[in-house]
């Protein structure tokens, strides 16, 4: 049971008789911060006492009077100007327990009403090897699908590969002019990302080039703004001046960085002769890029079967990361599944007034937006837009899906604003469309992490140097066993892997979904805070009671035993356990498995005070070791579920 979901139930009669807004003054109704003011808390009545022009504690004593919560709570008070404090019956308590130990949900009921969940994640571009970039998307959105399935919900995961379009013009071009036969043969995967990241380069100096002398003068015009501004505002500018030379400061600044950047990238091939003569070269490389795209989305018969030729190969590297990341898909569909409807799609818009012809492109123009959603270029070519429009359209038909979620960083913000717009207007209003967006992870330096040459860090090199620290921690940690080691080799290998991958996982999923964060080994795999480290390491030492008293944990769960929280301790971890289902509901209110994380540590907390105050194998009485074998099992259960949904799992002994 969701025991915050059900005191709000019942709180919501008694509201109504106050307010048409109900909902409003529900969500006040929240954890309480201080055991000693009870379990929960309701502080509604102040800002309901302004809205009715009434004494807030007037307030609060009318819907104490009118709220049945006896089989729940003990009496509720009223304290301060208001609030009203609820503290949950320990008998309940224990009740629930009890059904929560016969229960393999541990108490949380699947929801009354299940939706359709399609949830789009991760979706890299198989042309190059899966980067840091890619980890975000991909474990977020392997979490929301465990948590939205656990609760009951029918749930579609679909990986919308980047399978198709210009990475892939920009392959075959690499592959006639550059390629090392040899090392295609032995490896073609990083053949092909080699070919892909030496026309990207080359792409980027004669882009660069032709840009530079239209940066350069937009510096300048912004430098004698700048100057404007400061000439206008004298010696001690007003408040509004000083805000605009801040903004002209910026302006300057962010132009600056960007010729510096360019710049460096034109020095860096200029000043390699192998580079440099490539690049003379090649001088057109831009155009024959899309030249070679073209070719392929037309159907040209050899750029095909080459594409054909790459795309395993491809896959088989995303493949290999996605199981040691133990991430699967219901279907992997990417863009090339859709390149047969675009055209249709487009005639659509067309048809339906929603897209018209601009300067010889089809674009939407959406109110509020700056700049039009384009679904056709000038030459002809579809873009990312029009395939994801075609997606949702055949989402809408093959699924029915009440909810598309699309978990995608935060930068992609407007094209997700533009394309739902877009979507609604041909009709698909009553499915929810959510862009799940998330953060940037960044280095020390407080800018996205990249490897010491400047370039994105392989998400695969990712995985093995967070395995190899976590060996080195597991290696030390059996080494110091009292005992001696207890781990045989390849037991110590299986245990690092697990510990290594979950580290980085969670690390990112105990984040708040829309911020930054910046990476550290170190911190992911401390051995103490809100690490995974420290939740496995939790979950073991709590599975060591069982093995150190030879107890039958089957056999205890079907006992019978009475819970017993005559403790603070023993009563506080009881409630905690309980609050399992009401941490899932937060996480998927608004898609943070954030939420579970926090859950997890605190519940991880709660037992650390508990094992220090309340002994178990050796405590008084027969039935309070029965008791507390209980909670030590409930409290295992909802740690090694919890990680489960998150997609970490839990090691025996570490």
């Amino acid at each position: 049971m969701n025991v915050l979901t059900e005191l709000k139930r019942r709180l919501a009669g008694p509201l109504a008789a106050l307010t048409d807004r109900p909902g409003e003054a529900l969500d006040l109704v929240r954890r309480g911060q201080d055991p000693k003011f009870g379990d929960y808390q309701a502080n509604f009545a102040m800002p309901l006492g302004k809205q009715l022009g009434r004494p807030p504690r007037e307030i609060a004593a009318e819907v104490v009077a009118r709220l049945d919560v006896a089989d729940l709570c003990e009496p509720p008070e009223v304290a301060g100007p208001g609030f009203i404090n609820l503290r949950l019956r320990t008998a309940w308590i224990a009740e629930r327990l009890a059904e929560a130990v016969r229960d393999e949900r541990l108490g949380v009921p699947p929801v009354a009403k299940p939706r359709m969940f399609v949830v789009d994640y991760s979706a890299p571009n198989v042309a190059k090897p899966m980067h840091v970039g890619h980890i975000r998307s991909t474990v977020i959105g392997d979490a929301l699908c465990r948590m939205l399935r656990f609760a009951g919900h029918r749930v579609v995961s679909d990986n919308h590969l980047g399978d198709w379009g210009t990475q892939f013009g920009m392959i075959l071009y690499g592959y006639r002019h550059f390629r090392d036969e040899a090392a295609y043969r032995a490896g073609p995967v990083g053949e092909l990302a080699r070919l892909y990241r030496l026309v990207r380069r080359l792409m980027d100096y004669h882009e660069g080039k032709a840009l530079l002398p239209k940066l350069r003068e937009k510096l300048s015009q912004q430098q004698a703004a700048l100057a404007a501004e400061r000439d206008a505002a004298g010696a001690k500018p007003d408040k509004g001046a000083a805000k605009a030379i801040r903004r002209a400061e910026s302006d300057v600044a962010q132009t600056g960085d960007q010729i510096a950047q360019i710049e460096a990238q034109v020095k860096a091939v200029d000043d390699d002769p192998a580079l440099a003569q490539l690049a003379a070269r090649h001088a057109e490389i831009g155009a024959a890029v899309l030249a070679e795209t073209a070719k392929l989305h037309a159907g040209d018969a050899e750029n095909l079967r080459l594409w054909r030729e790459f795309l395993p190969h491809c896959r088989d590297e995303i493949d290999r990361v996605y199981r040691r990341l133990g991430v699967t898909f219901d279907h992997v569909l990417g863009e090339s599944y859709y390149h047969d409807r675009l055209e249709a799609t487009v005639a659509d818009l067309l048809r339906r007034e929603i897209a018209r012809e601009s300067n010889g492109a089809i674009c939407v123009f959406l109110e509020g937006q700056p700049a039009p959603m384009i679904v056709r270029k000038q030459d002809g070519a579809f873009l990312y837009a029009t395939t994801d429009v075609a997606t949702i359209e055949y989402r809408m038909e093959t699924w029915r899906p009440d909810a598309i979620l699309y978990v995608v960083d935060h930068r992609q913000s407007m094209h997700f604003a533009q394309l739902f717009a877009t979507v609604k207007r041909l009709g698909y209003s009553d499915v929810e469309l959510q862009h799940v967006s998330f953060g940037t992870v960044m280095g020390d330096d407080g800018r996205p992490f990249r490897t010491r040459s400047g370039d994105t860090v392989g998400l695969e090199g990712l995985l093995d140097e967070a395995v190899e620290r976590a060996a080195r921690i597991v290696n030390e940690n059996d080494d110091a066993k009292p005992g001696g080691p207890e781990l045989p080799p390849e037991a110590r290998a299986q245990v690092a892997e697990r510990v290594g991958i979950a580290a980085l996982k969670y690390a990112d999923l105990a984040q708040n979904r829309t911020s930054d964060y910046v990476f550290s080994y170190d911190k992911m795999l401390a051995m103490n805070g809100n690490t995974a480290t420290y939740m496995q390491y939790a979950y073991a030492r709590v599975r060591s009671i069982f093995a150190r008293g030879g107890i039958d944990v089957d056999a205890l769960r079907a006992s019978g035993a009475a819970i017993l929280l005559d403790t603070p301790a023993e009563r506080a971890l009881g409630l905690e356990i309980l609050r399992f289902g009401e941490a899932l509901d937060l996480a998927l209110l608004d898609y943070r498995p954030s939420q579970l994380t926090t859950y997890l540590f605190e519940l991880a907390g709660c037992y650390s005070t508990f094992f220090e105050q309340c002994p178990v194998l050796k405590a008084e009485t027969d039935a309070l070791r029965a008791s507390r074998l209980l909670l030590c099992d409930l409290t295992a259960r909802v740690i090694r579920r919890g990680l489960e949904l998150l997609g970490i799992e839990v090691v025996e002994k570490m």
